[in-house]
């Protein structure tokens, strides 16, 4: 069984401080930083942009785990690989040509994401398996943080460990919406070995953030 690593979206963050959020979250144990970007087109929210990115990221010493809810997304790729993107994942809604959209991001030396929104069915991506690094599995409606995670999803990271064990394939699996202390031990037992959480994280436990990435990792 693959480690599990915990992933906190600065989401949750106070944005008024966010280097100095990233240098606890690092301190703290974080594997990986969750960057969410929104453009208010392909998601009915806006975040942050590649400037930001770059400029936080030297306060990090784990990677940036940059998860792209724009559209068109295939331009943007290399903007986000520069700013300093370690993993880059995209939606296959937003690109016209998935694969396509996966060799640019290879380009770049970084590893390879994609997402699939709580309706969109594996098969979608079933093709494209083997050029990925990993598979965000989005457990609410991608957009705004703080909303309540949606059990059916863990069906289709089921169905992922098996594509993955029959293919003899290596991908991670991560999850990302509403995770908190009791769904995190479901997404774990039904394969999911990065976890995304923001409120849980940044709001629990008096925001005693090592404390919580500590538990989240629990299984």
């Amino acid at each position: 069984m693959k480690k599990i690593q915990i992933s906190p979206s600065i989401l949750s963050a106070d944005f008024s401080q966010l280097g100095n959020e990233i240098k606890r979250l690092n301190d703290a144990g974080a594997d990986m930083i969750h960057v969410d970007v929104m453009d208010g087109h392909f998601v009915p929210n806006l975040t942050i942009g590649p400037p930001v990115i770059k400029a936080l990221k030297k306060n990090s010493s784990v990677p940036f785990d940059v998860h792209l809810m724009i559209s068109p997304v295939h331009k943007y790729i290399e903007a986000y690989a520069n700013a300093g993107a370690d993993i880059i994942t995209i939606h296959p809604e937003a690109t016209d040509d998935l694969q396509k959209s996966i060799d640019k991001i290879k380009e770049f030396k970084i590893k390879v994401g994609v997402s699939l929104n709580p309706e969109t069915k594996v098969d979608v991506i079933k093709k494209n398996l083997s050029q990925i690094d990993l598979v965000l599995i989005m457990s609410v409606n991608p957009g705004f943080g703080g909303q309540k995670f949606m059990p059916e999803v863990l069906n289709k990271i089921k169905e992922l460990v098996k594509i993955r064990e029959k293919e003899k394939l290596i991908f991670d699996i991560e999850i990302d919406g509403g995770i908190n202390f009791d769904n995190s031990k479901l997404a774990i037992e039904a394969g999911a070995n990065i976890l995304v959480s923001g409120t849980t994280i940044f709001k629990s436990n008096d925001g005693n953030i090592k404390k919580n990435i500590d538990l989240l990792r629990k299984e």
